[in-house]
């Protein structure tokens, strides 16, 4: 209970975080992802269930609130976090490597995605206009804030899963 409370509050704080404060600080009219960020990190941690539904949630406060379609980034951002949740099995969480990579191609995924369904079905195919002003800058900033956010992820998950594994140890004997 008190893992999926912090993991709430966390998906509220960072789309606040995302949609306030870095419109403040943004770099050239985008802001890092946080959402993703952390949808890849859970996915990462925790397997690809717990990933796909901090996505999807993620995803539908991004759609109630952006207006344009209802579902269409909980759909990305769910099927980022299962995806990314395959790759637990060879999650180390003292090797950084593994969620940066991740964290930028589930980016750019998103970032196409985003083109695809937004912009190239409705005829506009200027693609490496929108890769340079949009996606491009957009994994640049998210990859500079995940050097900073992560570990903050990762300090959370460690001590909520310490504190199961104390309840559990307890609880047994």
């Amino acid at each position: 209970m008190k893992r999926f409370i912090i993991t709430v509050i966390s998906i509220i704080t960072l789309f606040v975080l995302q949609g306030t404060l870095f419109r403040e600080f943004d770099f050239g009219d985008t802001v890092p992802n946080l959402l993703l960020i952390f949808t890849v990190s859970i996915g990462l941690m925790r397997g690809d269930k717990a990933g796909m539904l901090v996505g999807f949630f993620g995803g539908l406060l991004l759609d109630i609130f952006s207006g344009q379609t209802i579902g269409l980034y909980a759909l990305i951002l769910m099927y980022i976090g299962y995806l990314n949740g395959g790759f637990s099995m060879i999650f180390f969480p003292e090797d950084v490597k593994l969620p940066m990579i991740m964290i930028l191609v589930s980016d750019f995924i998103y970032g196409f995605c985003v083109y695809v369904i937004l912009f190239l079905l409705r005829g506009r195919t200027d693609f490496s206009f929108y890769f340079k002003k949009i996606i491009l800058p957009e994994c640049i900033y998210t990859i500079v804030i995940t050097i900073m956010l992560y570990p903050l992820i990762l300090f959370v998950h460690k001590k909520l899963k310490k504190d199961e594994l104390r309840k559990a140890h307890k609880f047994v004997s």
